[in-house]
């Protein structure tokens, strides 16, 4: 029997329903853009503060943002996230998830390097991928001026960014962008072809359904036979085996609930190791509304100090 949604989730919905506003995939992505970014005042706490925040760029343009944790100073050499934003690859950008990103920089003691990649439509699939990876080299190439330890990178991301962070760690371990040592995956897109179980258990009355994961799909990967590429789906890749250590979130009312689920286990099976939380009474999204779903900083502590154990260095462990 599916677990009842938490009360702060209901909090939002009836929001949602009291503002009127229209359904995401009845709007342009353009005006989805401004519509989801006007939320972030009231679903998310003021954004903490950091050591720094530094707003940088690839060479091609793509917007960067840095931040080093509060308490670290400029000579400390520190893990760093590469961070990859949700939203389905159509929304989102560094300001709608500022606080997610300085949270787990405090949480983990890490640098976070939060990437602005190009959205879709007007970007398909696999620029979004591209640009995180050059995001990736980037932050390899100026570890140095940085202040960041080469040794000691993850990627992560929500949803969408989830997907992109899983790709990386698959490219990395083969070789295609530099090596990470930690991938953190927050309720990821796993699989394009939106057959799993819990995209018809969630068809209606949440934030995300199966009908707006369709939406997304269609503007991100719109030709089939790209949903069989494991940069679009990782679970399709032939094996996970040698990626980077995991952390899994997936929440239950989710129409990605199941293949984040099938992805961990996967993970395990073939040998990676993996820690895998599921908040069953929760909902897509809850990271970045954690204004009003309390449980969500519960989670954002845990995904970061899983984050901060991931990227330790041999005397934090011996201590």
């Amino acid at each position: 029997m599916p677990v009842p949604l938490h009360p702060d989730c209901r909090v939002i919905l009836e929001l949602i329903k009291a503002s009127g506003r229209a359904p995401f995939i009845n709007l342009s992505p353009p005006a989805a853009r401004v519509q989801y970014a006007a939320g972030r005042a009231v679903l998310q706490p003021p954004p903490p503060d950091v050591a720094s925040v530094r707003d940088l760029a690839l060479p091609d343009g793509v917007p960067l943002r840095f931040y080093r944790p509060a308490g670290s100073s400029d000579a400390d050499v520190l893990g760093c996230l590469v961070f990859a934003h949700g939203g389905g690859w159509v929304f989102g950008d560094l300001d709608t998830h500022d606080h997610l990103a300085r949270s787990l920089a405090n949480i983990s003691g890490c640098a976070v390097l939060s990437v602005g990649y190009r959205l879709a439509p007007e970007h398909r699939f696999p620029v979004a991928v591209d640009d995180c990876a050059a995001a990736l080299r980037f932050a390899v190439r100026g570890a140095a001026a940085l202040g960041i330890d080469v040794a000691r990178i993850a990627v992560g991301g929500d949803s969408a960014g989830g997907n992109i962070a899983a790709v990386l760690a698959l490219m990395a371990r083969d070789g295609a962008v530099p090596p990470v040592r930690f991938q953190l995956l927050l309720y990821p897109v796993t699989e394009m072809a939106q057959t799993h179980p819990s995209y018809a258990a969630y068809t209606e009355g949440l934030p995300l359904t199966a009908e707006g994961m369709a939406w997304f799909r269609v503007h991100y990967v719109p030709d089939a036979k790209d949903w069989q590429d494991w940069r679009a789906s990782p679970l399709r890749a032939e094996t996970l085996a040698g990626t980077a250590p995991a952390f899994v979130l997936t929440v239950g009312h989710d129409p990605l609930c199941d293949e984040g689920r099938a992805y961990a286990a996967r993970l395990e099976s073939e040998g990676v190791p993996v820690a895998h939380l599921h908040a069953a009474d929760l909902l897509h999204g809850a990271l970045t509304m954690a204004a009003i779903i309390r449980p969500a900083l519960s989670l954002i502590t845990v995904a970061g100090l899983a984050l901060r154990n991931g990227l330790a260095t041999d005397l934090d462990t011996q201590a």
